[in-house]
């Protein structure tokens, strides 16, 4: 049994819709994903694949593909980090605004792949924070966008009204520990 958020009353005069903020929120971000590619290897050729018509990714509402970390909140790291390219990397999602998420996808971008020499990050994990992982060497689109259904799944289950004031949520916090002293 699906629990819903969005209420009808029949009672109330007119058309009112009676809901929860996070269920509004959440149902917005996670029906326009703009993510950021960050091919740097063979698993870019996948991604671009599923921009394409036969995959489609435009379904889910994520077919605008933005080369500007100020404009995107996804990243898809797709293929080998270096350490050299890592430092991009971490400056780029650190560019991205709040909120933003991570798919580390293909092997290479999950744990290294096959590549165990000392010019090759083990895993994207290892600088930035990643919310799914995708396997395979190279994935498929169809995995590429799986991964993509879970991150919108993802999405929907956050708290969002809480980071809406952080200001707020800073003065509780103060308000708080003075009581306490």
């Amino acid at each position: 049994m699906q629990n819903t958020t969005i209420a009808y009353d029949s009672k109330v005069e007119g058309e009112v819709i009676v809901t929860q903020a996070d269920a509004v929120i959440n149902w917005i971000r996670k029906h326009s994903v703009w993510p950021m590619p960050m091919g740097l290897a063979c698993c870019a050729i996948e991604l671009m694949a599923a921009g394409g018509a036969r995959f489609d990714i435009s379904r889910f509402g994520m077919e605008v593909m933005r080369f500007s970390p100020r404009q995107a909140d996804c990243m898809i790291v797709a293929g080998t980090v270096t350490y050299k390219m890592a430092e991009v990397v971490r400056r780029i999602y650190d560019q991205m605004a709040e909120p933003k998420w991570v798919v580390a996808m293909g092997a290479c971008a999950s744990t290294g792949g096959m590549y165990r020499s000392y010019a090759t990050l083990q895993g994207v994990d290892q600088i930035i924070p990643v919310d799914v992982y995708i396997s395979g060497c190279p994935p498929r689109p169809e995995a590429l966008l799986d991964a993509m259904i879970k991150l919108q799944d993802k999405i929907g289950a956050e708290r969002s009204v809480k980071n809406l004031f952080p200001e707020k949520a800073n003065l509780n916090q103060v308000a708080e520990a003075t009581k306490e002293s």
